[in-house]
């Protein structure tokens, strides 16, 4: 139970032994004095601290889970301050404060603030400091920690969009060493077969066809219905039946083949078709690992894009189109899985922002991100990007449930989120509307049932060169 505190404590206090005696006796006549037992909850999770909180002695963690387990975030030991301090406006806590030891703390009731910060001014001036520190390394801490929650969302995705194409090039080159091996031995049987000059040309006029068009697109239906043609083909000629596979994708016709056939007949034939098959088939192979380590080159290059990671952190010229595309590619997987329906609009003439390019793509990341979230499967993304009233403006709507009214005032709050637990930080709208300020940018939400738009205002670059 709460009780009258001893004026002689506040003395060696580390925070608040610098104030004069009478303050400390104010203090003191002023605050009631509560012992807390460990695991005891001093503040709840969503309230607002209602008093000031002199630590006398012992221990007050808060800790919340982000992701990756629970870690501490807040803590205040013996000879701190915590709770409501003179002139700040408070904060809801982001989870229960909970004592992990046993604690006695001098509570200000949060009414009598105005009569503190006359009678005890000292005291006042030291709290001020304290806060203003506080503020500091909040503001660092939880960036860091968004900054570290982002990189992991980013090195996800990157993963899961590498992880196609690397696998892709890696089977195709495993492939391609056997096929080259099998390509070798056909053209030594092509070899000792001793064609004459009219039957290699017969040969080499199907390879040539078969080399402009590697792979011709078609359905599964279509490719199917080839392949069983020209197996039969084969077998009906005595050739290698698995060489119907690799000339069905090529634009190589039956007449063609019924030509060659007419060229060149038995051992020889079957030697020939293996070695044209096998070309078709490197060639192949050659293409889908272009394919694949091109769209590698492409991530890789949208990631050093996105990061700015060789640029310094300093404001400049920003085209937010390619931001935006690069957020895009970052989070293309979460966009398949979700079926979203996506549309990115930029007006032609848009000029750039002024800004810190790696901070902005921490804003779009954010917000396309959420985005998608609340897409039902199959849902509509629209992002829009033009200049009005001499600003950027980009727009992110979604299609989704929308959010409730008494949510809405609170998403900009800092570890407020509607997500499960080691879902969401509660931290990427604060950092994006931190973010913004620092811009001279700012950031509106209207959301309704199947609607919500999150419009964000930057400054123009040739208004920044104008200053």
């Amino acid at each position: 139970m709460p009780d009258a505190a001893n004026p002689e404590l506040l003395s060696g206090h580390r925070t608040l032994g610098v104030a004069p005696s009478h303050e400390h006796e104010w203090l003191a006549a002023h605050g009631t004095r509560r012992t807390l037992t460990p695991g005891e909850v001093l503040t709840a999770k969503g309230t607002l601290a209602d008093a000031m909180h002199v630590y006398l002695s012992g221990h007050v963690v808060i800790r919340v889970d982000r992701g990756a387990g629970s870690h501490k975030i807040f803590e205040w030991r013996g000879g701190e301050v915590g709770g409501m301090l003179p002139y700040s406006r408070g904060a809801r806590a982001p989870n229960d404060a909970v004592a992990v030891e046993e604690t006695v703390v001098l509570m200000v009731p949060r009414d009598l603030m105005d009569e503190m910060i006359h009678m005890c001014p000292v005291a006042t001036a030291t709290l001020v400091h304290v806060m203003v520190d506080r503020a500091r390394e909040f503001n660092a801490s939880d960036l860091r920690d968004e900054k570290l929650v982002s990189l992991g969302r980013l090195a996800a995705g990157l993963a899961h969009e590498l992880n196609n194409p690397a696998s892709a090039a890696v089977r195709s080159a495993k492939l391609l060493a056997a096929g080259l091996n099998a390509a070798e031995q056909a053209s030594s049987a092509l070899g000792a077969a001793h064609l004459a000059d009219a039957q290699l040309a017969a040969i080499d006029r199907v390879r040539a066809q078969c080399a402009e068009s590697v792979v011709v697109p078609r359905s599964a239906i279509e490719r199917a219905d080839r392949e069983d043609l020209f197996g039969d083909w084969l077998v009906e000629h005595g050739a290698n039946e698995g060489c119907a596979v690799p000339l069905a994708e090529t634009s190589v016709t039956l007449e063609m083949l019924d030509e060659l056939g007419a060229a060149v007949s038995g051992p020889a034939l079957d030697a020939s078709l293996r070695w044209i098959s096998l070309g078709c088939h490197v060639r192949a192979l050659a293409s889908e690992i272009e394919t694949a380590t091109a769209r590698i080159h492409e991530l890789v290059a949208s990631i050093k894009g996105f990061t700015f990671m060789d640029r310094a952190p300093n404001p400049e010229a920003v085209d937010i189109r390619r931001g935006i595309n690069d957020t895009f590619m970052m989070l293309g997987a979460k966009c398949r899985a979700k079926g979203a329906d996506v549309k990115v609009q930029f007006a032609a003439d848009l000029p750039c922002a002024h800004a810190v390019g790696a901070e902005l793509n921490q804003v779009w990341m954010n917000l396309i991100d959420n985005a998608l979230d609340a897409l039902p499967v199959g849902g509509h993304l629209l992002v829009d990007a033009s200049e009005e009233r001499g600003r950027v403006v980009v727009r992110v709507i979604d299609d989704g449930s929308g959010i409730p009214a008494d949510v809405k005032e609170r998403i900009f709050e800092p570890f407020f989120t509607t997500k499960g637990v080691g879902e969401g930080t509660g931290l990427g709208l604060d950092i994006v509307s931190r973010i913004l300020r620092r811009h001279d940018g700012d950031i509106e939400v209207d959301s309704e049932p199947g609607r919500t738009e999150f419009r964000v205002s930057l400054p123009l670059e040739r208004r920044a060169a104008a200053m």
